[in-house]
């Protein structure tokens, strides 16, 4: 396949924003690389910001880290996730980067005086960065571009402008043009609804872009007839109205999109022969998904609990742990601040593990170390994540160190114990965008360890996303009364990775792993966190059960 040119499909959104165009690009990215196809996946972002690196989580939800160091949007995670291929910086464009180029080039004089403009010079650069991925990487058959926010929306114009002039300078097979939609449920009236379809495509329509394929989001069932009443005002093909229902897991959602032979139209249109996809693999890992045979409850205790998109590689990652230990992870989401003031007892006594995810600010921070502090006295298997880190080092120094004013230098300046210290080569920043120690950096841990056991491997690469570090002045002094130090970066000055002794489980880390977590192989700190938190549930069972047979008094 590698004499055939590459080709494009446009992935556009409509009605209402988050309908699942990231999921429908990452399912339609696998089900063609599993038909033999190499695929690359691209996120072309309205916004003006030049990454979501600056971006408020509730704003934007996760930041989702790349190897090379990339700040990207989420959907970037779903693209690696699903199609099991590194992405790189451009796989996720934004406008600020769009008009950052054309600026650095005017301002340069490259334009040689030239009114620059929309058109072409926005519209080019876009093209730009599109044909840039066909051959970033050797030769790829098929390029898929999400357009972000939906039709309609000003700051998308320009994307618009972009993908329509590359479907009239392509051949009719060179690209698709795929619109997700919704088709709304009106329980009052009992009925499907297809006007605001109707009214998305017409939007679509009116700047030129036909769509080929359109993808109906739906709780209900699309029948014959809806499906044709669909394509007859939108010009399409009814075999070409996918429903695109809600499913019960993302995973199940190429499964769904291929009995309605969505990967066998998408290759009609760009007249690519390939074999069926081979989905068996994907199948087992649903079934599961769907059918474990035991539950745990893992506590997830942050700052940003009430908008769960701040955390989405981490829940994805607890999904594909558990798939591999045959469990279903139910998330308990409890806010740092609720155990500053009610107490860890209180909300998270009945868990069979707890997780500190990544975060900045100094919001909440307490009642994360309180929280540290009650799991590791009771024995419960704990997982902490680059801030989690910061807070396991504080609670040990604090409980069991006897530094009773030890704290993160990222919160306070005047510290007496800042066991935690920002990096020597960020002292001198002043821009925010950036400039963290990000990307995927190399770690060596320790044999006689919960890490090495989960990696079985002495050497590692992880993604990073700090400017804040264990403070080496306190090592000897935290690992004389036993914390353990037993990932360190290969030149020993940052450490990676912690373990608390005579502990069930217990490990936190300076890296992000659920960054590198993928359905069908569980990140290993993940798989063996969900593995000794479904022990630590079977022990606690087999003790009810025997103080319910033995009951005192």
């Amino acid at each position: 396949m590698a004499d055939r040119k590459t080709k494009y499909v446009f992935i556009t959104g409509g009605v209402v924003s988050s309908l699942g165009k990231g999921i429908a690009s990452a399912s339609l990215g696998l089900l063609l690389k599993k038909r033999g196809l190499s695929v690359n996946i691209l996120k072309l972002d309205p916004y003006l910001n030049v990454d979501p690196g600056t971006m408020n989580p509730f704003q934007h939800g996760e930041v989702y880290v790349l190897d090379d160091g990339s700040e990207t949007d989420l959907d970037l995670g779903h693209y690696e996730r699903f199609v099991n291929q590194s992405m790189c910086s451009d796989n996720n464009v934004t406008s600020g980067q769009i008009y950052q180029a054309i600026i650095t080039r005017e301002r340069r004089g490259d334009y040689l005086g030239a009114t620059v403009q929309v058109i072409p010079h926005v519209t080019e650069e876009i093209k730009k960065s599109i044909k840039k991925l066909a051959t970033l990487n050797g030769h790829v058959d098929v390029i898929i571009s999400e357009i972000g926010g939906t039709v309609g929306d000003i700051e998308s114009l320009p994307f618009m402008e972009a993908i329509r002039q590359m479907g009239l300078e392509n051949d009719d097979h060179d690209t698709v043009f795929i619109h997700l939609t919704l088709v709304p449920y009106i329980e009052a009236a009992g009925e499907l609804k297809t006007k605001p379809t109707q009214h998305s495509v017409k939007s679509l329509r009116e700047i030129g872009i036909q769509p080929q394929i359109l993808l109906c989001r739906t709780a209900k069932t699309l029948e014959e007839s809806i499906r044709k009443k669909i394509g007859l005002f939108c010009s399409v093909p009814s075999r070409n109205v996918i429903e695109a229902i809600d499913a019960s897991t993302i995973y199940e959602v190429p499964l769904l999109f291929e009995q309605h032979e969505f990967s066998d139209l998408v290759l009609e249109k760009l007249d690519i022969q390939a074999p069926k996809p081979d989905m068996t693999e994907w199948e087992d890992l649903v079934s599961v998904i769907k059918g474990p045979s035991r539950r745990i409850k893992i506590a997830i205790c942050g700052k940003y609990v009430f908008l769960k998109d701040a955390y989405k590689s981490i829940i994805e990652a607890f999904t594909h742990a558990g798939a591999e230990n045959d469990a279903r992870v139910d998330l308990v989401w409890v806010s740092s601040e609720d155990i500053k003031h009610g107490g860890a007892a209180k909300f998270i006594g009945d868990v069979d593990g707890l997780l500190i995810p990544g975060g900045f600010g100094e919001r909440g921070v307490e009642g994360k170390i309180e929280s540290i502090r009650y799991i590791r006295e009771n024995k419960i298997p704990f997982l902490g994540i680059c801030l989690g880190m910061h807070c396991a080092t504080i609670e040990y120094a604090r409980n069991v160190c006897g530094l009773e004013d030890a704290h993160s230098y990222e919160f306070y300046r005047d510290l007496k114990h800042p066991v935690i210290h920002l990096m020597a080569d960020q002292e001198n920043i002043t821009e925010l965008g950036g400039t963290m120690r990000l990307g995927a950096y190399p770690a060596i841990i320790e044999k006689d360890s919960f890490a090495y056991k989960a990696y079985g491997e002495t050497e590692v690469s992880e993604r990073h996303r700090h400017r804040y570090e264990f403070n080496n002045e306190y090592r000897e002094m935290l690992t004389k009364d036993g914390l353990k130090l037993v990932g360190m970066s290969p030149d020993s000055k940052l450490v990676e990775i912690i373990e608390a002794p005579d502990h069930p489980w217990y490990v936190a880390v300076q890296f992000h792993p659920e960054l590198k977590s993928r359905p069908t192989r569980a990140h290993p700190l993940f798989r063996d966190f969900v593995a000794a938190a479904v022990k630590y549930n079977k022990q606690k069972s087999e003790e009810n059960e025997i103080k319910a047979k033995n009951p005192v008094g």
